[in-house]
């Protein structure tokens, strides 16, 4: 695949951060750490992750704004672009020594996402997409899975966490999901449900209550595989409401109806 000047920054600085999380992957009973809060752990990679990400984007695009997990937002002057980074998604996996995390970074032009990298350095996964040219993994085109029907489909979803509101509302939602789908699975990371999804790997997957550096680089891919990402009216403020539904049409359709039916009344 052809990559612009700009994603090829994008997955270098990907890379760069990969090499540093995997190094401290192999010691994480080393690792120094604090509570962000609670279920929220940030970890020293974490930071030195983040740190590395900005460093060689903003080398190379210096003007451009930079939202992170882990570090005050810049405003750029250039006025039409901004970097979202999560430099570590899944967090609390990379502390417990399970592989399921990634470096997310996505770029925003005028209010919309064109171009996105996902890695997993644990993997060696690498998700690319910039818009309109289609979504990759490791050079290989993506396409989203052409389930139809529910019954037949795994979904993806996320669990609030300790500290977390709306666990009860939740509960209410995975049950109802339950009674149609063939299985749920919950990664642990956002950025690599919603890199499953435009995979094909997910059928589908919803969550409430995220960052926009959990979902920005996952919109892109799905919409660049094929398939359908909104916020849970088929909007899309999805940054702005932090909430996402994705899959492909079909499913994208049938799971919005599914999580918002009503909660029974006591």
């Amino acid at each position: 695949m052809a990559r612009s000047a700009l994603l090829n920054v994008m997955v270098q600085a990907a890379l760069k951060a990969g090499k540093s999380l995997g190094r401290d992957f192999g010691e994480v009973q080393n690792l120094q750490v604090s509570v962000k809060g609670p279920g929220d752990f940030v970890s020293t990679a974490d930071r030195k992750a983040e740190k590395i990400v900005r460093e060689e984007l903003m080398k190379a695009r210096p003007t451009y704004g930079f939202l992170g997990e882990e570090s005050e937002e810049i405003k750029g002057t250039d006025g039409a672009h901004r970097w979202i980074v999560d430099p570590l998604d899944g967090t609390t996996n990379f502390l417990h020594g399970i592989p399921a995390f990634a470096v997310s970074i996505a770029l925003e032009r005028n209010g919309e996402i064109v171009a996105a990298v996902v890695f997993n350095p644990a993997t060696d996964e690498l998700y690319t997409a910039e818009r309109g040219g289609g979504a990759f993994l490791n050079d290989r085109r993506l396409r989203v899975a052409a389930r139809r029907a529910l019954s037949d489909c795994v979904i993806g979803c996320g669990v609030p966490a300790l500290g977390k509101r709306n666990h009860g509302k939740f509960l209410v939602e995975l049950r109802h999901v339950m009674g149609e789908v063939a299985g749920i699975r919950r990664l642990g990371s956002p950025t690599l449900d919603l890199a499953y999804v435009a995979a094909g790997r997910f059928d589908g997957f919803w969550e409430a209550e995220l960052a926009p550096w959990d979902m920005a680089a996952g919109i892109l891919l799905i919409r660049e595989a094929g398939g359908f990402a909104t916020d849970w009216d088929g909007g899309a403020t999805i940054l702005e409401s932090g909430a996402i539904v994705a899959g492909n049409e079909a499913i994208h359709k049938a799971l919005l109806e599914v999580i918002k039916r009503p909660i029974p009344a006591k």
